[in-house]
């Protein structure tokens, strides 16, 4: 198990651990009933924080932000000497974090996305994990939430018996909700991203091999370049010359330089 703290790439403080110290410190809350935000960041996930003082703000208040991408563990491998033999991807996380979860008995709720994924999803992982129960799922609304709904969405969550809740929303919109929630809701919010789609079975994930050379991005890219195509094409050429300028000092990164948020989103 692996578990070295937080370090600071580009100003936004990543945890350098593996999976089964994520996974052990996800289903410790979970059974104790302990508050903890929890997201996986690649690439795009650190230039939010990046470009954007708020964001990096919530990002830093985040109890646990692991390495999901591989230019962010060979940032921390880089820059701090971490020695991370591999990433902690979202979609890799939330399997391992659901099996730990049906072996426990804790039960699990799905928040974001549409109602077709949501209900796919959830076959798929009670399929791989018959022991799995999934308490309530909840679909995105797609638009900021009243502070009325926000309650129902609290209470909801609460009264079904959830012990922690995966959230797939996209980045930056789920970790603004896991940040926003995490006070409010007693247990591990985990911002999952791209997996509910990937285990839902809508979204091809890219293969191994690419992913291991740090190019999911480029697989990405190919599937969905209208949509896709500012964030990569800008982002990691972008990400790759400020962490050239952090490690040669050039530039120094204060993750402390950030605006607290003004008001609640109220994300939904």
């Amino acid at each position: 198990m692996i578990d070295r703290g937080k370090y600071n790439v580009l100003g936004v403080r990543i945890d350098a651990l593996d999976y089964e110290a994520a996974v052990d410190r996800i289903i410790g809350a979970a059974r104790e009933r302990w508050p903890l935000a929890v997201t996986a960041l690649a690439v795009h996930g650190v230039m939010t924080g990046v470009l954007d003082p708020v964001q990096r703000y919530r990002l830093n208040g985040l109890d646990i932000v692991t390495p999901d991408g591989m230019p962010v563990r060979w940032a921390l491998n880089l820059l701090h000497g971490t020695r991370l033999p591999d990433r902690v991807a979202g979609p890799v996380l939330m399997l391992r974090v659901a099996a730990a979860a049906a072996e426990a008995g804790l039960p699990i709720f799905l928040y974001g996305s549409r109602s077709t994924v949501l209900e796919a999803l959830a076959r798929s992982l009670c399929q791989r994990f018959p022991d799995l129960r999934v308490a309530g799922m909840t679909p995105s609304r797609f638009r900021r939430l009243t502070a009325a709904e926000r309650d129902e969405v609290v209470a909801q969550i609460q009264a079904s018996g959830a012990a922690l809740v995966f959230v797939g929303l996209g980045c930056p919109r789920q970790e603004v909700w896991i940040y926003e929630y995490r006070d409010r809701l007693e247990m591990p919010l985990l911002a999952v991203g791209a997996a509910f789609d990937f285990h839902a079975g809508t979204v091809p994930r890219a293969p191994a091999s690419l992913e291991r050379l740090g190019l999911e991005w480029a697989f990405r890219l190919m599937r969905e370049p209208r949509r896709l195509w500012r964030r990569y094409l800008f982002l990691n050429p972008a990400y790759l010359w400020l962490l050239a300028l952090q490690a040669s000092r050039l530039r120094r990164f204060d993750p402390s330089d950030s605006t607290p948020p003004s008001g609640e989103l109220l994300n939904g």
